[in-house]
């Protein structure tokens, strides 16, 4: 189902007001994803404070973890698509019939 065509009968400063807490909630979400990411690479790669850079072995643990949490947030984004989709059509068909 299309949200404009939802929203369609409810009143401009509630449209306002819901796109403006859906907004929020993104950001929220980010950031509880960007913080996850920045812990959990953190944990598994930073052996100990011997120097305020990251050495080698720290820095590619860190880009490969970086790469693989991205991959895996950007397969969960998918397969919720599809699956939103997939739930979107059943709807219509029920409406259908």
């Amino acid at each position: 189902m299309d949200p404009n065509a939802m929203l369609g009968a409810v009143p401009q400063k509630q449209q306002e007001e819901l796109m403006k807490a859906i907004d929020q909630m993104q950001v929220r979400d980010s950031l509880r994803m960007y913080n996850s990411l920045v812990e959990k690479c953190f944990k598994e790669c930073v052996q100990g404070f011997r120097s305020k850079d990251l050495d080698a072995t720290e820095e590619r643990c860190m880009q490969n973890c970086c790469n693989k949490f991205m991959k895996g947030s950007a397969r969960v984004g998918q397969r919720f698509g599809e699956l939103s989709a997939e739930a979107e059509a059943q709807m219509a068909n029920m409406v259908q019939k």
